[in-house]
């Protein structure tokens, strides 16, 4: 499948009633109200960028080609602001590695959205929320960004319901998923850990089924009791998801606010300590009539279990589990397009 062809381009006459008809119509729409693609915000997102059919590659299930032409319509349908452009490529690029397992992430019949998470200093540099609601509304740029990633899956991957989208109840998360990493003395962030330099922006994509928050298992400020119910969370998430089935365990993934950061790190714990104690807290749930308890760590080892630390102020923190189907995060650096 080539580039999308029917990317309707408006030359600012035409009416907002008209403009988001005649997107619904060309099937671009996402359900939300859409920014209208005119001649001049198309150049204003290109300007500078060299090619707009420069070729990143295609975008599963359908193959459709990620041209620059095609992320820039998409991100001016999002409502990004040109410098956005690069974070959005980036996470679908790296949505494309063999690990993240982007067919069956868009295609299956289970919950997984595409989220996005932003580190480095681009997240000043934009103004992405990696504070407080960090997850929720308020910020435009994580909305914009995440929502312009997804129609890019959509509108350029093809994945579409019905069509190669095949979600049985889907989530809202769907519509765009992007929030951004703070920053802990105590703790490098994601993508330091995985070789990129402090001064580096990158962005890490998760195939994740949902949201669960959690709460410390007692008022008590303890790394032990802070941590508990993140184990129970994961435990439970194995457990629900039939993920007992599979061959080999996969990652962990857990936001931890920095007051949740500050008690783990005050008792002189460090990622190591936290990784493992986390590890080895599997306690599988004793369905009746399983004989064979699934008795795996939780993760494929210590270094798969990655906390996050971002939002505000607070002492909840939020589980994301990874799609049980089978997918990796991947974490790509940003880098600027200009000729």
């Amino acid at each position: 499948m080539s580039e999308p062809h029917d990317m309707p381009l408006f030359d600012g006459s035409l009416s907002w009633e008209e403009s988001q008809s005649a997107l619904e119509g060309a099937n671009l729409s996402d359900g939300l109200p859409m920014v209208p693609p005119t001649l001049e915000r198309m150049s204003t997102m290109l300007a500078g960028r060299g090619s707009p059919k420069r070729s990143f590659g295609h975008v599963m299930p359908l193959m459709g080609e990620l041209t620059l032409k095609a992320v820039a319509y998409n991100c001016v349908l999002a409502g990004c602001w040109p410098k956005e452009l690069p974070v959005v490529l980036a996470a679908v690029e790296a949505c494309n590695e063999p690990q993240f397992n982007l067919l069956g992430v868009l295609s299956t019949t289970g919950t997984p959205a595409v989220a996005v998470c932003v580190h480095g200093p681009i997240v000043q540099e934009l103004g992405l929320n990696a504070g407080s609601n960090c997850l929720g509304p308020g910020n435009r740029v994580n909305a914009c960004i995440g929502r312009a990633v997804s129609l890019l899956l959509r509108n350029v991957g093809g994945a579409r319901p019905g069509i190669a989208d095949m979600a049985t109840m889907g989530q809202p998360g769907k519509y765009g998923f992007c929030f951004a990493e703070g920053t802990h003395a105590g703790f490098e962030p994601l993508h330091v850990r995985r070789g990129f330099a402090a001064c580096d922006s990158a962005v890490t994509v998760l195939g994740v089924s949902g949201t669960d928050e959690v709460l410390p298992a007692s008022p008590q400020d303890t790394p032990e009791l802070v941590l508990q119910p993140i184990a129970v969370a994961m435990n439970a998430a194995i457990d629900a998801s039939s993920a007992t089935r599979k061959p080999e365990r996969g990652e962990q993934i857990f936001l931890m606010p920095p007051e949740m950061a500050d008690i783990v790190v005050n008792e002189g714990w460090d990622l190591a300590r936290v990784q493992d104690f986390l590890q080895n807290a599997r306690h599988p749930y004793p369905f009746e009539g399983v004989c064979d308890l699934d008795t795996r760590a939780l993760a494929r080892s210590p270094d798969d279990i990655h906390p996050i630390i971002t939002g505000g102020v607070g002492i909840k923190m939020t589980y994301l589990p990874l799609w049980s189907g089978g997918s990796e995060t991947v974490t790509k650096g940003v880098h600027g397009l200009e000729v």
